[in-house]
């Protein structure tokens, strides 16, 4: 039995959040966007929301992450790179509720291993949960 799609076969979902979060866009471009707003319910960081910037997250026990800035669309959408294989993507909507909030960790690869050695597929279910409470945490800071 062949597999047509072997060189996608590895591939493993994306982790997709959306949260709604009772707060103007621009409180949560604030939240999402700048070093102090990310530290507050992410991990300490050298981000600056500049194209290209190169930066680090503290990862603490797995270390600083080097991370780079892909997309910025004030007030809209920021993606960026974190280590080697994945990107963190965040899109910002306006409604009449708050701000809607899509949380998209993507670079999920079945046989691939993180640079601290983890397999992709450990890391991602652990993640896919880890996020839920740092969205809580944004929720939080966005909302007090």
């Amino acid at each position: 039995m062949s597999n047509q799609h072997s060189e996608s076969a590895s591939k493993l979902d994306d982790i997709v959040k959306i949260v709604t979060l009772k707060a103007p866009i621009a409180k949560v471009w604030e939240a999402v966007a700048t070093a102090d707003g990310i530290a507050a319910w992410f991990m300490p960081n050298t981000f600056e929301p500049v194209l290209g910037h190169e930066f680090h997250l503290n990862a603490g026990p797995f270390g600083k992450s080097p991370c780079k800035v892909l997309e910025l669309e004030p007030p809209y959408r920021l993606s960026f790179s974190w280590d080697r294989d994945w990107t963190i993507t965040f899109q910002l909507e306006e409604t009449a509720q708050g701000t809607r909030f899509t949380l998209t960790h993507s670079g999920w690869d079945e046989a691939t291993a993180t640079a601290f050695g983890e397999k992709h597929a450990v890391v991602r279910e652990r993640m896919a949960g880890g996020w839920v409470g740092i969205l809580q945490k944004l929720s939080e800071a966005v909302e007090g």
